[in-house]
Parts: C-alpha cells; structure tokens; sequence
C-alpha cells in the first residue's frame, strides 16, 4: 500500500474513532495527554519564559562593561537598549503568558509572572547601574547646585590695603 493509499485511508477515518484522543492513540501509539499533565507543561513553559530576562543579564553585563563609561553612540545604544528590552517586557507581562492560562494554571501563573516582572526590574537595575558609571544620574550634592540657595554670611571680612 503506497502513502497515498495510507493518507486516504485515514483521511476516511476508517477503522478509527472521530474522538481526538483515539486519533492522537492511534497516530502516535499512545494516550493523549489529560488536562493535569498539560497544565505541568505549561508550567514549565512560563517558568522558562519568566527566567528568560536573567539568562540574557551576563551577556547585556559584559556588553555594556566592554563599550565603556564615556558619552560615545556605542554606549549611548547599549544604555537605550538597557531601558528598552526590560520596559516592553514589563509592558507585555500579560501577552507573554497568556498562551499558559487556563483554569488550573491560573493560580499558579500569579507567581511566575512575579518572578518574570522582578527579573525585568533586575534587568532594568542594570541599565541604572550603567547610566551611573556613565554619570548621568545626579547622586552628588553638586548636580544639584542650581536649586540650592546662598548661604547669608554671619560675619564679613574687609581686606586692609
């Protein structure tokens, strides 16, 4: 019997059940997964992409350790895609896990969402710490000069000629 011959025979269904699960058995020689076994799955799946962000952080780390701290367009595309990456992720929490949601994963899908929104906020940590040793962010006393107001001397001193 040729494959043509084969892929008509089941195309007809003959011989098997129209039920989804006696098809999948009969394709594959074994049971369909039940419901409990496919939510695992997806848990599973949701913690691989909620730990996504961190196994990307030591390759970021290096990138933005080797272009340096000084103002160039290297280092100013690394810092922009520091802020860039983390942020749209934060924004498409939902949309990443939504494809995992279902009536027995839905609770359990709260904590992995926490983890991949704080493995977003450590990668948005990191481009702090680079605009920092860039020194754009005012940590001293001195980039805020401008709105501190003079001191009134108590005492002045006139110089003798």
């Amino acid at each position: 019997m040729g494959r043509r011959a084969q892929l008509a025979a089941c195309t007809k269904n003959q011989g098997h059940d129209s039920r989804p699960s006696r098809i999948y058995s009969s394709i594959f020689g074994k049971q369909a997964p039940t419901t409990e076994e496919m939510d695992t799955l997806k848990l599973k799946k949701a913690w691989e992409v909620a730990l996504a962000p961190v196994k990307q952080l030591p390759m970021t780390a290096i990138m933005m350790y080797m272009s340096g701290n000084s103002l160039q367009i290297f280092s100013i595309m690394m810092v922009v895609m520091a802020f860039k990456n983390p942020i749209m992720g934060l924004v498409a929490t939902n949309q990443a896990f939504e494809k995992f949601d279902s009536d027995g994963t839905r609770a359990a899908l709260l904590g992995v969402k926490a983890v991949y929104v704080a493995m977003q906020v450590l990668a948005l940590a990191l481009g702090v710490w680079k605009v920092n040793g860039m020194g754009l962010l005012p940590t001293t006393r001195s980039d805020w000069l401008a709105w501190e107001t003079a001191r009134d001397a108590i005492e002045t001193a006139i110089p003798a000629f």
